[in-house]
């Protein structure tokens, strides 16, 4: 029998609210990568380079990773995959702005901060992904209009 009754394997498969809650690899892939890209802010910090590159391939870099994080941010209707890709999305466009802008020294300093701090919510917003997703009664509402 085939249609929206079938059962067994030829039975569409619901679309899942979270795209990292489901698979704590990616928690922690990407708890990962906000430290790496801690480290390498501090790193700016301490050695005193506050300015971006300006190179073309840069500036390709950080448009294709701010769409990329657009996207998924998108995607995701899970409140705390939304802070994480948030949070890369404004690190991302932190740092196209500042790669095609040649802003000020002042403005760039702090931005690098900025962009310590955010990362740095980012490894505690992709940690709060390794919890498992709370499981949503669907159940049938009663007569006064609450969920059973």
């Amino acid at each position: 029998m085939a249609g929206p009754l079938a059962s067994g394997e030829n039975a569409p498969r619901r679309k899942s609210a979270h795209l990292m809650c489901g698979n704590r690899f990616w928690g922690v892939v990407g708890a990962a990568a906000s430290a790496y890209f801690v480290y390498l802010a501090y790193e700016h910090l301490r050695d005193a380079d506050f300015l971006w590159s300006h190179i073309g391939w840069s500036q390709l870099m950080y448009l294709v990773w701010t769409a990329l994080a657009l996207g998924l941010l998108s995607e995701t209707r899970c409140w705390r995959e939304r802070i994480f890709f948030g949070l890369v999305l404004l690190n991302m466009a932190t740092g196209l702005v500042f790669s095609v802008w040649d802003s000020p020294l002042n403005y760039a300093h702090e931005a690098r901060h900025a962009s310590l701090i955010m990362w740095s919510l980012a490894i505690i917003a992709s940690l709060m992904t390794l919890a498992k997703p709370q499981a949503v009664d669907h159940g049938e509402k009663g007569t006064d209009g609450l969920r059973n």
